[in-house]
């Protein structure tokens, strides 16, 4: 049972932690390229999958430590120093990823849609579309049929952020303090690992 049961987490450590620290570095840049490239639809697409990958992969993530405290218990390890310091820092991980690299992850995505084609589009329908104000044949006046005071409508729209704003608010200096978080989360995870494999002081032997 003993080694099923370890078999087991490792596999699922391999399965649910490898693709999220994969995933989770190669988003930074992806968003760069998509902030600077708005028009780009791979691009956009690229983030969408790599955010959606570390939120699936996150969710089963939640059976590594299930299954470490199961083998642990197993193994009459539970006690053992290497052990605890492990658990510590897989919950730290667990915060960071959470709490840092998902939110952020998702900020970025919403600045990458909100700077796409659509908002483009809709921009330019706003400015010159079906609603914009047309001209009465043979008065040289303009009807608005959008609203009654342009005036006001056009500071309302100025006040709101537009995409463009939003990409400069979660631009580079965004994506590189993600990178930041995103390295904090990998090199957590690479500390449990060694200390799983090296078990310093351990009794049942390395």
């Amino acid at each position: 049972m003993t080694k099923f049961l370890l078999a087991l987490h490792v596999l699922v450590a391999i399965v649910a932690i490898g693709p999220v620290t994969v995933a989770a570095s190669m988003f930074p840049p992806a968003a760069r390229r998509a902030l600077a490239d708005p028009g780009d639809p791979r691009a956009a697409e690229t983030v969408r999958l790599l955010h959606r990958i570390c939120r699936v992969y996150a969710g089963i993530g939640v059976g590594v430590p299930v299954l470490g405290f199961a083998t642990a218990q197993s193994m009459g390890v539970l006690g053992d120093a290497w052990l605890i310091v492990s658990i510590v820092l897989t919950t730290c991980a667990a915060a960071v990823l959470l709490a840092l690299v998902l939110p952020r992850q998702e900020a970025l995505l919403d600045a990458v849609d909100g700077a796409g084609p659509g908002a483009a589009s809709h921009a330019g329908t706003a400015a010159g579309g079906p609603d914009a104000p047309t001209a009465v044949p043979g008065t040289g006046a303009a009807t608005d049929t959008a609203a009654p005071d342009t005036r006001t409508a056009t500071g309302t729209a100025g006040s709101m952020d537009s995409p463009d704003t939003a990409a400069v608010a979660a631009g580079p200096r965004a994506t590189v303090r993600l990178a930041m978080f995103t390295g904090i989360f990998n090199l957590l995870w690479a500390t449990v690992t060694v200390l799983m494999i090296v078990r310093p002081g351990s009794t049942t032997g390395a």
